[in-house]
């Protein structure tokens, strides 16, 4: 990889909606409604039942789909995917996009070149076994953090199991390229009424995700980087949230987030923008159901690379 973005890249990052950290899109003055329509978006991610890489790009009352890349997956294998990142500026190729992902009870990490002509580069794939014992997994994500260029470059790995464990696991490599080991992991019990959750926050000391349950409340649930690991969660709402199957959130302003909510029933989608999270008393402004249908089985977040994408701060 080389250097930093290009302008271009930078404009072609800006224009799918994953922001580079530099540049913050509305003052803090403005309230998380105004911030929306100033030009918030989302990158939803998704991958389909056929295995293909899809996406579409959110704002407030549209949806753009992105470019599909096909097979990249083998036919309904991927369960649970964490947040993906993509590197435009990648010496010889038309970029790279990775992350990880479960495949039946196998966690991976995937990812794939692009050709120069933007096709996928099927002679190079990249894909390589984490290890089993992950088929009870209902939320995964990594979170990557580093407010460029200054250090440190953190990368930090969750789990959610469907009998309410969250994990924990710091990355930890060898000259910054290979990693070594998913290291120092560290567990809470007491979650098995969440659905399903969305990064909101990624901080030097801690990381917060916002969690609907099924029975429809809605939680932040703060992480602090500190050992042993004990989350802080609050309660934002008391009802109403039960339908979303996935959520994807991306930052909108300086503090807030803008939320997309996936019902996989309805195969529909709905947007929010959430003012900075303070327990009961968060705005949350509703901004309409998103003109899309969303019909895949699993739904991320797509980022551009470490040090490059910006860095949430909804709580």
């Amino acid at each position: 990889m080389s250097g930093r973005l290009s302008k271009a890249a930078v404009a072609a990052f800006v224009a799918i909606g994953i922001t580079p950290g530099a540049a913050q899109a509305v003052g803090a003055e403005r309230s998380a409604t105004v911030q929306a329509s100033a030009g918030c978006r989302v990158h939803v991610e998704s991958v389909t039942a056929g295995g293909d890489h899809a996406g579409k790009t959110v704002t407030v009352g549209a949806a753009q789909s992105e470019q599909v890349y096909t097979d990249i997956y083998p036919d309904g294998a991927v369960r649970v995917s964490g947040s993906t990142e993509s590197n435009p500026d990648v010496t010889g190729y038309g970029g790279w996009i990775g992350g990880y992902a479960v495949l039946g009870s196998t966690m991976y990490a995937t990812s794939y070149y692009l050709t120069l002509d933007g096709d996928v580069d099927r002679t190079r794939p990249t894909t390589y076994r984490v290890g089993g014992g992950w088929g009870d997994t209902t939320y995964f994500e990594t979170t990557r953090f580093w407010d460029y260029p200054k250090p440190p470059n953190l990368i930090t790995q969750y789990q959610l199991r469907a009998d309410g464990t969250l994990s924990r696991w710091e990355m930890q490599y060898n000259n910054g390229n290979s990693p070594v080991q998913w290291a120092n992991k560290q567990s809470a019990t007491g979650f098995a009424a969440v659905k399903t959750m969305a990064m909101i926050s990624q901080t030097l000391t801690y990381d917060t995700f916002l969690a609907n349950t099924r029975g429809g409340a809605l939680y932040t649930i703060r992480v602090p980087r500190t050992s042993p690991m004990k989350p802080i969660v609050k309660k934002v709402r008391t009802s109403t949230w039960q339908a979303f199957d996935a959520l994807v959130a991306e930052k909108c302003g300086r503090y807030g987030t803008m939320l997309v909510g996936i019902d996989e029933d309805s195969q529909s989608a709905y947007a929010y923008a959430v003012g900075h999270a303070n327990g009961t008393t968060t705005v949350i402004q509703g901004l309409g159901k998103v003109p899309a249908t969303f019909a895949d089985p699993v739904y991320f977040r797509g980022q551009a690379r470490q040090g490059d994408a910006q860095m949430l701060f909804g709580e």
